[in-house]
């Protein structure tokens, strides 16, 4: 792909982004993700969808005025001095004040809402293992416009793996890639439930999957951080130990891999949590 194009997809991406239908961790290519996106916000505004042939370089048809699609950021001590070094162990994560960020590829990539791979893309000039304070790095300028409205209903769609929030009229404020459960046996039904509780920063309790018979599971106590396996934000559900939350992997959203629950990419979970508030009704399509 040319730089013309994978710029002008990556343009669109960032116009959808701004106004919460989200193609996930932006890539400048034209997937399945963009594609339901773009078709969701025309959808919502009244527009009629894209051929298959304008969509990589339609961003200017749909968002024609749209200012500063990027920004340049410097890493600053504070930055290097997050970076944390997660062990494998349980015990030994633990015992972390704060399961932060690994990289500063990674730290900059969830910024900005985009791959890793685009961001190296996008910064050809930065050595990241040797980054120092001052560095500059491009990445987007995702301030989002304002969306208004709270959510009257969140539609979950376990065959198109998307999280809808709508509002009292039935029409789409915001639409993110989710994953779901890989056991289709632990999947919530189809049917309507509500959100319970809303967790900002959550810790997570990890049980092992195996213990010894006789022997008492050696539960875990994680910090919070964006590498919490619940990410960012935990949105409880009135199913017991079901929830829509964030995820330390997010350019892994919109596959069937969790072990029951509705994974977002973090940034788009906490977009979501400002949208709804306990009782928001949920409901679950097949």
């Amino acid at each position: 792909m040319t730089k013309t194009a994978f710029l002008a997809i990556l343009a669109l991406q960032i116009c959808l982004d701004r106004r919460g239908f989200s193609p996930n961790a932006m890539d400048g290519q034209t997937g399945a993700k963009t594609r339901t996106a773009l078709a969701a916000y025309c959808t919502a505004n009244g527009l009629p969808p894209p051929r298959p042939d304008e969509e990589e370089f339609a961003f200017e048809k749909y968002f024609p005025d749209e200012p500063d699609l990027f920004t340049t950021v410097t890493v600053t001590a504070q930055d290097l001095a997050a970076l944390v070094k997660i062990p494998n162990d349980p015990a030994k994560k633990s015992a972390l004040p704060r399961l932060g960020y690994e990289t500063l590829n990674e730290m900059f990539a969830e910024r900005g809402h985009v791959t890793q791979n685009t961001l190296r893309r996008l910064n050809p000039h930065v050595v990241w293992t040797n980054a120092t304070v001052g560095t500059r790095i491009k990445i987007p300028e995702i301030s989002p416009v304002a969306i208004g409205d709270k959510a009257a209903l969140i539609k979950v769609s376990l065959s198109k793996f998307t999280v809808t929030a709508l509002d009292a009229a039935r029409k789409p404020l915001a639409v993110f890639p989710c994953s779901i459960a890989k056991d289709k046996a632990k999947r919530p039904p189809p049917g309507e439930i509500k959100i319970v509780t809303q967790i900002a920063d959550p810790n997570y309790t990890y049980t092992p999957d195996f213990t010894p018979k006789g022997r008492k599971p050696a539960r875990h106590i994680f910090p919070p951080g964006p590498n919490n396996p619940v990410g960012t934000v935990w949105l409880g559900l009135s199913i017991p130990g079901y929830g829509i939350h964030g995820t330390p992997l997010p350019e892994r959203i919109g596959r069937a891999e969790s072990h029951g629950c509705f994974r977002l990419a973090n940034w788009n979970a906490e977009k979501l949590y400002e949208l709804v508030k306990p009782g928001t009704r949920v409901l679950i399509e097949p």
